[in-house]
């Protein structure tokens, strides 16, 4: 089966397989019927030559070899010689795709790390065995089913941790000062997560989306519409943030551009072919209404979220801050090979609505602004006007003029009130608040809320 998939930039996330949409079926012919205008070659002689290449090294080489790795190596090198984004993947790889391409596995529910050669527990996901079961975050897993886990390197213990939904497993637990501990856990269906939302000041979204998997296009809605119940359908704005986002499925990138666009093109397609390229429009509805939205992109927004930014860009349906892309405007097809794995080749580069290319190039933000530390300066402690001795009272205020609460007599001891944004500030809601950027630790991210706030503001007066 033959399938297309607009893929992370293999620089941003090396491994990172991302998954499959429907491929036209019309490419399939063009691909291996097109003409060429490299010389003639005999192809029976090159593959004689490889022929000769394999046996030389089966035979010569200072170590023993295996064949299968021998002749993967080879297609992978023949793939890779193409561009940076083709390559195969063996049964292995394939399938490790596929559950990025889902968005969920049979497994545990817990976010992992290594630590001295353990595997140590970030946090468990909400509602999953590992939750149900008490562990909590920097748990030490010393043993998976009674084998010692010192030895495997991450890959390898989230490999058996994982598993078939149903079946059961024993992990041996080290926490702070107490004695080692068992806990027996039955795997079940775990959903990643590729979008997270917060409200900032009681009516202002914030949503970030990791990767572009099958379930991203409803996750963003369903954030959507939480946001809008807690704001009672009284948000301001959104802040969309891709920064970081390595890409993924090209019918979800297309699939949240249309979320806030009513018509126009979305994205184009253009391969070899000039008769195979194709074009995705918007259908009429915003889900957020016409509300002003920001997005958030960096070097590392690639592909699908390129596609997003770029889409929103040129419909002027919102501003985008922070630097510039990634540049990655190339989309790979997966093509299943029966028995064996699959080959992720680039089939064709794609356009954004105003007919531009960003391979290599990446996309320009309208405001660059540059990630940089928030530092608080000490407060200002200049005098006001209402500092000055026999200063005029405000008439609007309630204070008669001469009153005992006029400004103190020493105008140079005046001092102004110490803030106190930290404890007043309406605190974060949502879920998986610690993987949510803070607008008082991201400068890129106090920009963007600024600016939306400002444009609230405006588009309020404006309707009044």
């Amino acid at each position: 089966m033959l399938r297309q998939t607009l893929l992370a930039a293999t620089a941003l996330a090396a491994g990172m397989a991302i998954g499959m949409v429907a491929f036209h079926p019309g490419l399939v012919s063009a691909e291996t019927s097109a003409a060429t205008d490299a010389p003639p070659v005999n192809t029976y002689e090159q593959l004689n030559l490889f022929g000769e290449v394999f046996e030389r090294v089966r035979a010569g080489y200072v170590e023993e070899t295996r064949d299968d790795q021998l002749i993967e190596a080879a297609i992978n090198g023949m793939l890779t010689s193409l561009d940076p984004h083709s390559s195969y993947m063996n049964a292995e790889s394939y399938r490790d795709m596929q559950v990025q391409t889902r968005g969920e596995f049979g497994g545990l529910g817990i976010e992992v790390t290594m630590e001295n050669g353990l595997i140590k527990v970030v946090s468990p996901m909400d509602d999953t065995p590992a939750a149900r079961a008490g562990i909590q975050p920097g748990d030490l897993v010393a043993q998976i089913d009674g084998e010692p886990v010192m030895g495997l390197n991450l890959n390898e213990a989230v490999a058996k941790m994982r598993g078939e939904v149903g079946t059961s497993i024993t992990l041996t637990i080290l926490r702070g000062e107490q004695e080692a501990f068992d806990v027996t856990l039955k795997r079940a269906v775990i959903e990643l997560k590729s979008v997270r939302w917060e409200l900032e000041d009681g009516n202002v979204g914030y949503v970030r989306i990791t990767s572009f998997s099958e379930k991203t296009d409803s996750g963003l809605r369903a954030a959507i519409d939480e946001l809008k119940k807690a704001t009672k359908d009284e948000l301001n704005g959104l802040v969309l943030d891709l920064r970081n986002n390595p890409g993924g499925l090209l019918d979800q990138a297309i699939a949240v551009s249309d979320d806030f666009l009513d018509k126009g093109e979305v994205v184009s397609t253009r391969g070899r072919d000039p008769d195979d390229a194709q074009r995705w429009n918007a259908e009429k509805g915003d889900i957020v209404d016409g509300k002003p939205i920001i997005v958030l992109i960096n070097g590392g927004s690639a592909s699908a979220s390129e596609i997003v930014a770029g889409a929103l860009q040129d419909h002027g349906r919102a501003v985008l801050i922070g630097t510039k892309s990634f540049g990655k405007g190339s989309v790979q097809s997966i093509m299943g090979i029966p028995g064996h794995g699959a080959i992720r080749l680039t089939t064709a580069r794609y356009y954004t609505p105003s007919g531009r290319s960003i391979q290599a190039t990446g996309i320009d933000p309208d405001i660059k602004v540059e990630q940089a530390k928030i530092e608080k300066l000490d407060a200002d402690n200049r005098p006001h006007e209402a500092d000055l001795k026999g200063a005029l009272a405000n008439p609007d205020n309630g204070a008669p003029e001469g009153e005992d609460e006029a400004a103190p007599t020493d105008a140079n001891a005046a001092e102004a009130p110490a803030a106190d944004t930290e404890e007043t500030a309406e605190p974060f809601v949502g879920s998986e608040r610690e993987q949510i950027a803070r607008p008082d630790e991201d400068f890129q991210l106090a920009r963007a809320l600024d600016l939306l706030r400002g444009l609230a503001l405006i588009q309020g007066k404006a309707s009044n």
